[in-house]
């Protein structure tokens, strides 16, 4: 499929409730979202290599120092995705993308500045 017919993938939060156009909903965070049960996520896939090490996470979450961490975050994460099995997880990823709408889903709170965001970026 050519780049310029492949689907843009969207973000929305986990706990927002599903919508007729989300296509594939795919949970990108590592753990568990609290308090929702997985027939109420109605996830298509929960690929965990995609998503950012224990460390990385831990990391992120403990520093509050906004854009500067967050691109930090970013250039961390992106050298997790170039890793074997993460970008072999990202090239599946791309070809869902390929076949039709995906929702990555996270429980973040700000979607934006988060690795959804990033492997959005990597989708391109």
């Amino acid at each position: 499929m050519s780049p310029a017919a492949r689907h843009n993938p969207r973000v929305r939060r986990v706990y927002d409730a599903p919508e007729p156009d989300d296509g594939a909903r795919v949970l990108v965070d590592r753990l568990w979202p609290r308090g929702l049960s997985k027939e109420a996520a109605e996830l298509d896939d929960w690929p965990k290599a995609l998503t950012p090490s224990p460390e990385l996470r831990r990391w992120y979450h403990a520093t509050d120092e906004g854009d500067a961490a967050f691109a930090e975050f970013r250039e961390r994460y992106l050298a997790e995705l170039a890793e074997p099995e993460q970008s072999d997880a990202l090239d599946a990823l791309r070809e869902k993308v390929a076949s039709g709408p995906v929702t990555l889903l996270t429980a973040s709170k700000h979607p934006e500045r988060s690795h959804a965001a990033v492997l959005v970026e990597r989708l391109h």
